[in-house]
């Protein structure tokens, strides 16, 4: 099923109209644990809400807010209400219209997009 919603949500959306070269880099599922910002940030989450029941949204959000690690990273935190629809998929012709250019490493996962213009 395709959507011409789609085409809105994707980083060509701002590499076509404002000339941008967009470079899309990540880390592939469950590796998350490698990244050092998230790393140093879980262990002081952790900490911060140790022993306490998180029985609303407003409680999580304020030991969010508040935990900080030494070297003075903080976590900014919001609740995001929106609705995103699932199952969303583009059309081949979208698709082949990206100009992508893959990373050497892991390719499928970075890669940069360059402006159809």
């Amino acid at each position: 099923m395709s959507t011409p919603c789609l085409e809105d949500r994707t980083p060509s959306a701002l590499s076509n109209p404002f000339d941008l070269t967009v470079t899309v880099a990540h880390y592939p599922t469950g590796t998350s644990k490698w990244n050092p910002i998230e790393h140093r940030l879980f262990s002081e989450i952790s900490k911060n809400w140790a022993a306490e029941p998180l029985h609303s949204y407003q409680k999580i959000l304020n030991f969010l807010r508040t935990t900080t690690t030494q070297s003075g990273l903080a976590v900014t935190a919001c609740l995001d209400r929106a609705h995103y629809p699932t199952g969303l998929a583009a059309d081949h012709g979208l698709f082949r219209s990206l100009r992508l250019r893959p990373h050497k490493t892991l390719p499928a996962w970075n890669y940069t997009i360059t402006p159809n213009l």
